[in-house]
């Protein structure tokens, strides 16, 4: 029986009650990568493929092997922040004790590093030093900071980050909450920071809450801050993530857990972010942690804990997390010392490195490379493989994709009104095939239809590859 009279014989014998169809998705102009199926109906011989960032050459001056690192891009400088400590001090000196400092350095290609002698704290017995902040027990730790990309933010507080001190896993302390939580710090320059008030409390019952970098950042397209922190899952104590939200970075709204974790998994960080090209789309790199397995990090620690790094998203406003891979993003590798205790964590933020390539910068000091969008592609074969969308409102007059093709391979487009019917002038026989390898390459059907015709109807992408390697796709002016 064909599909469409087994689809009349199901609703004639009240099997199948016919609904409404779903309410399109507005996508207007923007930016839509693979690394969820949200938006897609079906796919058929072909598979969404993860891809390994590659290690670059390591350059002359790198970033230093250290934790809970943020790079940011402003415009052409590229700034990067990572926790130190002062070896001079006679206390604790790391985990929010006194000794604990924030350090900073600065590029502009993104790859070489300078660090300036910024001259603000004296540490280990002298002012020549790249540190931003110092001697301010329990507020420094983790610090992670942030542009503030909000219109009209003031001056003062373009610049904006979030520390703490961690919770204790005393179950005897665990009452124990004042003074916990995540405070506040706002800068200028990124350089010169002012503390302000605990924003983000400490809960009664919690565990080691905090104690990971917890991020946060302007939502553009939630029109709000959104931060994501450490907190544990029970019965069975794993390390997971949950999420609040703030108009004003001051007053936050009740966590909500978002439990990615699978069965019996660590997540210690997550480091989930806007992606740069895409705002409503949030890329998680969360580091995956495994307890007693790995070396001791050459004597150095008693723990044997190994890492790797896992690849994750989310969208704007979701409270659960995507994630079609399983396995590892990024692996240890064949150095020996990345098998050390938590050896694994990446920076905060992916930036964009070149006008075909962005960058994942990991704690060893290497920086990892990716084709713009390339996390994730939908990838056909030799034999032809079809991908449609779910119905999508789009506002443009041209459809531009990222992919990367072989010589006899191939990218086409049928667009389908909601119900699944050619549009005349689209269909997939009046497409052009489309090949080559290149971020931005423009789709054209024979007589050079107008699509913004179809601006906010209800519409359908058929796509149809041939070994090819489709990474994203929006429409455009």
């Amino acid at each position: 029986m064909e599909r469409i009279e087994l689809i009349s014989f199901l609703i004639l014998f009240g099997l199948l009650l016919p609904g409404k169809a779903a309410e399109p998705v507005d996508i207007g102009s923007r930016l839509e990568l693979f690394l969820d199926a949200s938006l897609v109906e079906s796919k058929e011989n072909l598979e969404f493929r993860m891809h390994s960032p590659v290690k670059v050459p390591r350059p002359n001056s790198p970033l230093p092997e250290k934790h809970y690192i943020t790079v940011i891009r402003d415009e052409n400088l590229f700034r990067a922040y990572w926790r130190g400590s002062d070896p001079a001090f006679s206390g604790k000196a790391e985990s929010g004790g006194g000794g604990e400092t924030v350090c900073y350095a600065e590029s502009t290609d993104g790859h070489e590093w300078t660090f300036p002698e910024l001259g603000l704290h004296e540490v280990a017995g002298t002012k020549a030093n790249n540190v931003i902040l110092a001697k301010m027990p329990k507020f420094l730790h983790n610090f992670v900071p942030f542009l503030d990309t909000l219109p009209g933010v003031p001056a003062a507080e373009r610049y904006k980050a979030l520390a703490g001190h961690p919770g204790t896993g005393n179950k005897q302390k665990l009452e124990e909450v004042a003074g916990r939580g995540l405070y506040a710090f706002v800068s200028e320059d990124g350089i010169h920071w002012t503390k302000k008030d605990e924003v983000i409390p400490y809960r009664k019952g919690w565990r080691h809450a905090f104690d990971s970098a917890n991020v946060s950042f302007w939502s553009e397209a939630e029109q709000q801050y959104v931060c994501y922190f450490r907190t544990w899952l029970e019965p069975d104590p794993l390390r997971s993530v949950s999420r609040t939200t703030s108009k004003d970075f001051e007053t936050w709204t009740a966590p909500v857990a978002m439990n990615p974790n699978f069965p019996g998994e660590h997540l210690y960080t997550t480091q989930t972010h806007p992606y740069f090209r895409a705002p409503h789309i949030y890329v998680a790199l969360a580091t995956r942690y495994v307890p007693g397995r790995g070396d001791d990090a050459g004597g150095q620690s008693s723990e044997r804990n190994a890492t790797d790094i896992l690849l994750m998203s989310t969208r704007a406003g979701s409270e659960t997390y995507d994630r079609l891979f399983p396995e590892a993003f990024i692996r240890p590798g064949l150095e020996e010392k990345q098998w050390g205790n938590r050896a694994n964590y990446v920076a905060l933020n992916v930036v964009p490195t070149g006008p075909n390539e962005m960058s994942i910068y990991h704690r060893s000091g290497d920086r990892y490379v990716l084709r713009t969008d390339g996390f994730v592609s939908v990838q056909a074969g030799s034999e032809p493989g079809e991908l449609l969308t779910k119905p999508v409102q789009c506002y443009g007059s041209k459809l531009i994709l990222n992919l990367s093709t072989s010589a006899v391979g191939s990218a086409r487009v049928e667009i389908q009104n909601a119900d699944g019917k050619a549009i005349p002038g689209l269909e997939l026989e009046n497409c052009q095939a489309l090949f080559g390898d290149a971020i931005e390459l423009m789709m054209k059907w024979k007589g050079d239809p107008d699509l913004s015709a179809l601006a906010g109807k209800p519409i359908r992408l058929r796509f149809v590859l041939t070994e090819c390697d489709l990474y994203s796709y929006r429409f455009a002016e």
